[in-house]
């Protein structure tokens, strides 16, 4: 009996641990800075374009993802130890006895699925690229490291390779050789992409007016680039250029989303007066829309402006009412 009761227990406590490694894995998602997160977190393309894949697809899969997993545990043990109507029971010996009869298996995904190990596959300058890059998508930082080091030994003029090595430098904190390894990508091939690494690295170690030069290149080589507009107005906005940093948020994502990015980052600096000005601006562009109104009602009530909290408030029930009939 005690041995069950035991075994109770740490069913209870694997369920739980498991709703908690969730929600720690999907909000901390976004390495390297909390701004990029903010504007990452709205949908605006933020970082390196190899960081692009795996970020459209969390944006595109997140919240019905986050909601199903969360709500996977308590289903999967109303199912165990619940009746009819799905609530959950308390547990029972006959409970118990389920879980040390079930068997187990291994599950292979995204985190298990490896290419082979590379100790040293030989090749061209361009299989070692290959490799780099594929082990770079899997977060195998030190064999990427390993793969690309000897590509660009065999090849140095190989841009791709000191590129994505520059990459894997700065996920590993590395910025100085980051830069260096961008910086010679650079020599033999100034594109936009590099400059714009470039230029996310040295926003990433604090050197905001150098970033600010680089990205300003980039978005001359590529004006259509989101990820560069917006990398660029993250660096603008720690320099406090704010309104230079909104004209880049919106060359991205126009007028509204550059609004709403930019009163982010004026939040996130405590300039909350500005940032009401901006979300008022976003809100003329957009006056029904939702999130605006919440804060600027939260905005105006943390401010001492009551009367217009109350007027926003009264905006919102509006709509949820209009909202509700329809």
């Amino acid at each position: 009996m005690r041995n069950r009761t035991i075994n109770a227990f740490i069913i209870a406590l694997t369920l739980t641990v498991g709703v908690t490694t969730f929600w720690t894995a999907t909000t901390t998602e976004n390495d390297g800075d909390d701004a990029a997160r903010v504007v990452a977190a709205d949908g605006s393309p933020t970082g390196t374009a190899e960081d692009a894949p795996a970020a459209e697809e969390t944006r595109k899969k997140k919240g019905n993802r986050f909601a199903r997993f969360f709500k996977a545990p308590f289903k999967a043990a109303a199912k165990l130890f619940g009746g009819d109507d799905g609530k959950v029971r308390r547990l029972s010996e006959k409970d118990v006895a389920k879980f040390e009869s079930a068997p187990l298996m291994r599950v292979e995904d995204s985190r298990t699925a490896r290419v082979s190990d590379t100790t040293d596959e030989g090749g061209t300058a361009k299989d070692y690229l290959a490799r780099g890059r594929a082990l770079l998508d899997q977060g195998r930082l030190n064999e990427a490291v390993k793969e690309l080091s000897r590509a660009v030994s065999l090849d140095s003029r190989l841009s791709g390779a000191h590129n994505l090595l520059a990459v894997a430098y700065d996920r590993k904190g590395l910025h100085d050789r980051a830069r260096e390894s961008f910086e010679r990508a650079l020599d033999h091939e100034p594109d936009a992409q590099t400059l714009n690494n470039l230029g996310y690295s040295l926003y990433l170690s604090g050197n905001y007016r150098a970033a600010v030069a680089r990205l300003k290149r980039a978005a001359k080589l590529a004006p259509a680039d989101e990820r560069i507009w917006n990398n660029l107005a993250l660096a603008q906005s720690r320099l406090g250029k704010y309104e230079d940093a909104y004209r880049s948020f919106a060359r991205s994502g126009g007028e509204y989303q550059g609004r709403l990015n930019v009163a982010a980052m004026l939040e996130r600096a405590g300039r909350e007066d500005q940032a009401i000005e901006h979300y008022e601006a976003a809100r003329r562009a957009r006056p029904q829309s939702e999130f605006v109104l919440r804060r600027l009602s939260e905005l105006y009530a943390r401010n001492g402006r009551a009367d217009r909290a109350e007027e926003i408030r009264r905006t919102l029930a509006a709509g949820e009412q209009v909202a509700g009939k329809e």
